[in-house]
C-alpha cells in the first residue's frame, strides 16, 4: 500500500505522512551513515569468505558498484558496500575503508568481464582468487551468434527488397492490362511452416539463445528451416551449445581446461568475424575462467540482489524530496531490510484528528477517529481491525 492511499484514507495529506515518517519515525536523521550515504555505503559486519562484485544502473543513468555476501543468499545481510560509480581508483579507495583483516580473509569474488571490476578485485582483495561469471562468459558467445543472424537478417531483406523492385519495374514494363493482370501482385515466399524467410530469421532470436532441448514443437520447425537456409548459423549456433554443456559438466579445471581449448580452436576454423571478441576474452580472461571450475561459484545472488534493488526502487516513484536525494533513502532502506542490523522502533506518532468520529480499536481501551493517523513502528505486536487492511500491518 503506497503513502499516498494509506494517507488519503485516514484524511491527512501524504506528504505530511512522508515527512513524519522521515523527521520521527524512521530514525533516518539520526543513521550513522547518513552524512556519506549519496556517496557510499560500508557494512564490514558482512563480510565472508565468498563475494559477488557487481554493477547496477538505477534511474537516471545513477550507476552503483554494489558487493555482496553469497552467503546471505540476496537476503538479511547480503549488503557489504555501494559505492556510487564504477571508476577503479574511486571504488576501490573507499572499499579499502573495510578493516585490512577482514579484506584479506575473502577467499573469492566473483564478477563479470569488466577490466575495471577485475582491477578493483586485486587492488581491495589480494588475497583473493578472482572468478569470472560463468553466465557472463556464454553471453558474450550467444550474442556473437546473434550478431551473425542479424548479418543473414540484412541480406535476406536485401534479397525481399530487391525482388520487390524487380517486380514493380516488370509490372510497369508490362503492354497491356492483360500482361500486368497476368503479372499480379508480388507475394512473398512462404516457407512450410507458413512464415516468410525475413520472419523466420526475425523471430529466431530466442531460438538461438536456448539450448535446443529446451525447444517448443515451433521453435523446433522453425530452427529446422532457418538452419537448412544458413548451415553457418548452425555451425554457430553449435559451437555455442558446446561451450554450455563445457560449463555444465562436472570436470576438474584440468579437464576443463582442455575442453575449452578443443573448443577453442573450433571457434578459430570458424574463423568469422563476430567470434574474434569471443576468442580475444578467452586469451585475456583464461585463467579467471578457468577458476569456476575450481568453486564452481555465479554471480547470480549479486544479480537477484540488484533486482530486488530495482523491485524496491520502483515503490519510491513519485516521491520525491528536495532535502536529500534518493540514493540516500535507498541506502537507509537497504540498511534496514537488507543489512544485518535490528533497528527497533519504538515510537507512536498520533496526528491529531479534524472530525471526532470513531471508526476502529486497535487495542483494547483506546478509540480512534477517521481523521486520526496512528504510525504503528515494526515489532510493535499492534494488531490493526480494519477490515480493509490486512491484519498486523507494520506501517513503515
Amino acid at each position: 500500500m503506497s503513502i499516498c492511499v494509506l494517507a488519503e484514507r485516514y484524511g491527512v495529506k501524504g506528504q505530511t505522512l512522508r515527512k513524519q515518517y522521515k523527521e520521527k519515525i524512521s530514525d533516518y536523521r539520526n543513521w550513522d551513515q547518513l552524512e556519506h550515504a549519496h556517496d557510499y555505503l560500508l557494512y564490514p559486519e558482512n563480510i565472508g569468505e565468498n563475494l559477488s562484485l557487481d554493477e547496477t544502473c538505477l534511474s537516471n543513468g545513477e550507476v552503483y558498484t554494489i558487493l555482496t555476501n553469497k552467503a546471505a543468499k540476496g537476503r538479511k545481510g547480503a549488503l557489504v558496500a555501494m559505492v556510487r560509480g564504477v571508476a577503479t581508483d574511486a571504488v576501490s579507495g573507499i572499499l579499502r575503508r573495510l578493516p585490512h583483516r577482514k579484506r584479506l580473509s575473502v577467499k573469492t569474488v566473483t564478477t563479470d568481464l569488466s577490466s575495471a571490476m577485475m582491477l578493483t578485485v586485486r587492488k581491495v582483495f589480494p588475497a583473493a582468487k578472482l572468478i569470472n561469471d560463468r553466465f557472463h562468459v556464454q553471453q558474450l558467445m550467444s550474442e556473437a551468434v546473434d550478431r551473425l543472424r542479424i548479418r543473414y537478417r540484412w541480406k535476406v531483406l536485401d534479397v525481399e527488397n530487391q525482388a520487390v523492385r524487380e517486380h514493380r519495374q516488370k509490372k510497369k514494363e508490362a503492354k497491356g492490362k492483360a500482361e500486368r493482370e497476368r503479372i499480379g501482385k508480388w507475394e512473398p515466399e512462404r516457407m512450410e511452416n507458413g512464415e516468410t524467410l525475413p520472419q523466420i530469421v526475425s523471430r529466431s532470436k530466442h531460438i538461438i539463445l536456448k539450448h535446443w532441448s529446451k525447444w517448443n514443437e515451433q521453435q523446433k520447425t522453425r530452427a529446422a528451416i532457418l538452419f537448412d537456409k544458413f548451415p553457418k548459423l548452425l555451425e554457430g549456433y553449435s559451437l555455442s551449445m558446446k561451450l554450455t554443456d563445457i560449463f555444465n559438466k562436472k570436470s576438474g579445471p584440468d579437464e576443463a581446461r582442455l575442453n575449452l581449448a578443443r573448443w577453442y580452436n573450433e571457434v578459430e576454423k570458424f574463423d568469422y568475424m563476430e567470434f574474434n571478441k569471443v576468442l580475444d576474452t578467452f586469451s585475456n580472461h583464461s585463467t579467471t575462467i578457468i577458476n569456476y571450475f575450481e568453486e564452481r561459484l555465479t554471480n547470480a545472488s549479486a544479480e537477484s540482489f540488484n533486482a530486488k534493488i530495482k523491485a524496491f526502487r520502483s515503490q519510491l516513484r513519485g516521491v520525491a524530496d528536495g532535502n536529500s536525494s534518493c540514493s540516500d533513502w535507498l541506502g537507509y532502506t537497504l540498511k534496514r531490510k537488507l543489512a544485518n542490523r535490528e533497528n527497533p522502533l519504538t515510537l507512536t506518532h498520533l496526528v491529531k484528528p479534524k472530525v471526532n468520529r470513531p471508526i476502529r480499536r486497535i487495542k483494547k481501551g483506546a478509540t480512534f477517529y477517521r481523521n486520526s493517523l496512528i504510525l504503528i513502528r515494526r515489532g510493535s505486536g499492534i494488531r490493526t481491525h480494519d477490515p480493509l487492511l490486512p491484519k498486523q500491518t507494520p506501517f513503515y
